[in-house]
């Protein structure tokens, strides 16, 4: 399964979310005060060009090709085959502003894709449907989860996604459409719609994989030795919670609408396939909400473990001490090198009390033992 990313240092640097929520305000705050649908892209680029690509196709016939301009996109609006057009890279308005012209699109569609902080949601605009989903990725090279907007528009017989870069998770799908695998050349394009939102949700299992395993790998190390290390990680762990959350959450609203929609452009069959999605959205969710409940543990066991580690340590420390107040007290006395001292002048003296204190030692030593406390 091929992965996009947005490259973000999560678990080793924590002041990254608030620097990445401030460049977000900071791209919002360029459309303060404009009136509603104005395009104005609020993401970073990501793509030198725009690349468009379209597949279209029926039952018998399928062709596929990449178009130098947008204006060759328009004469598939009217086919009776189903077209999917996949533009990557959104930093070029006026492509997106001759898509909208072309299929008769919203303004605030347009303005959603271009605003690419959206949240996952479901909008019937009577001749479209507008879709938003979270796709998300993992990367091994810094182990984090990386999030990326991905915009849907379905029509009678054509879907356009918009992506931020090139790369997806939609290549199944399209070994499926070029080899005629399965039922998808012969439904229409609300089945290649639900396709794509299946593929994008599917591709968080395995980002719940990769996050169990490192709570996993995490959760040993915090038995064994946690350090400062072991608690950055455990920070970056929540924040990817709290971005895997917010990614995902809406998704029930999402397709819980889609099942529940009355438009023509939504076939029944196509319906019964969304129960599927939303089976599989609540699966992750709670797969989240147990990942959350364990880490948020993860820092009790941490300070429990360092509280342990410090009460071990006070304890062989005041034993210690224990142990050479007595000794001390006993040197302290014969220390004093009064005139008068008795024991003083005693031939065996010095050998006496040494052989005192070793038995006083060795008495606290078996008494300590006795109470476990050694």
């Amino acid at each position: 399964m091929s992965s996009k990313s947005r490259v973000r240092k999560r678990d080793r640097n924590p002041a990254g979310p608030m620097k990445s929520k401030r460049r977000f305000v900071a791209r919002h705050s360029r459309k303060a005060g404009l009136p509603p649908g104005t395009l104005v892209h609020t993401g970073e680029k990501k793509v030198e060009t725009v690349r468009i690509t379209v597949i279209d196709y029926d039952e018998r016939a399928f062709e596929e090709k990449q178009v130098a301009t947008v204006e060759e996109c328009f004469a598939f609006k009217k086919t009776p085959t189903v077209t999917w057009i996949n533009i990557d890279g959104l930093h070029d308005v006026s492509v997106i502003e001759a898509i909208g012209k072309a299929f008769e699109l919203h303004p605030l569609i347009l303005e959603d894709i271009l605003s690419t902080g959206q949240r996952p949601k479901y909008e019937d605009y009577d001749q479209h449907i507008f879709v938003v989903v979270r796709m998300l990725s993992y990367r091994d090279e810094n182990q984090a989860i990386d999030s990326e907007q991905v915009s849907l528009i379905l029509g009678a017989n054509f879907v356009i996604s918009f992506q931020e870069r090139v790369g997806d998770v939609f290549d199944q799908i399209r070994d499926r459409l070029r080899n005629a695998k399965g039922r998808i050349r012969k439904m229409g394009a609300d089945y290649l719609a639900y396709s794509l939102t299946d593929a994008i949700v599917d591709s968080y299992f395995a980002i719940l994989e990769k996050t169990g395993e490192k709570i996993e790998t995490l959760e040993e190390e915090l038995v064994s030795d946690p350090d400062e290390k072991t608690l950055r990680q455990i920070h970056g762990l929540k924040r990817e919670m709290i971005e895997l959350r917010r990614s995902i959450w809406p998704l029930r609203e999402l397709i819980n609408g889609l099942q529940r929609s009355e438009s023509p452009l939504l076939t029944e069959t196509t319906s019964i396939y969304l129960r599927d999605v939303y089976d599989h959205t609540i699966q992750i969710i709670d797969a989240i909400e147990s990942f959350r409940d364990m880490v948020a543990g993860m820092l009790d066991i941490y300070l429990s473990s360092l509280s342990n580690r410090m009460n071990a340590v006070m304890k062989v420390l005041t034993i210690i001490a224990t142990m050479f107040i007595p000794l001390t007290f006993v040197a302290g006395v014969y220390g004093m090198n009064f005139k008068h001292m008795p024991e003083l002048k005693w031939r065996y003296g010095y050998a006496a009390v040494w052989v005192v204190m070793v038995l006083m030692a060795v008495g606290m030593l078996i008494y300590f033992r006795k109470k476990k406390w050694l």
